[in-house]
């Protein structure tokens, strides 16, 4: 299944780091997200955007992920001619990912 169907997200953007909140939709879902979304797979799934390291950030009481990709923008907002400078649209890139559903988990 695609972890848009178990989460959202929302980006943000400094100079030339972008960063990637993951949202569970329900805290059961959690658990699943910290097993299957980590900074390598994610670094994976971005391969040839992002340059840079990876950092995840767990934030249990919110049932949330941040990842912090470094030389993820092209250069950054303004030195960038690229058409989603702030890399809005990454978002929505990482929800396509794919995850494998738990049963009774969904």
């Amino acid at each position: 299944m695609k972890l848009r169907e178990i989460a959202h997200s929302r980006t943000g953007d400094k100079g030339n780091t972008s960063n990637i909140s993951v949202i569970a939709y329900d805290a059961k879902h959690y658990q699943l997200l910290l097993e299957q979304v980590t900074s390598a797979r994610v670094k994976a799934h971005f391969a040839g955007v992002v340059e840079g390291e990876v950092v995840r950030y767990e934030l249990p009481n919110i049932s949330a992920l941040n990842f912090v990709m470094a030389c993820a923008l092209g250069g950054g907002v303004t030195r960038s001619l690229a058409l989603d400078a702030h890399g809005k649209s990454l978002s929505s890139a990482l929800l396509d990912l794919e995850i494998e559903a738990v049963p009774d988990n969904k």
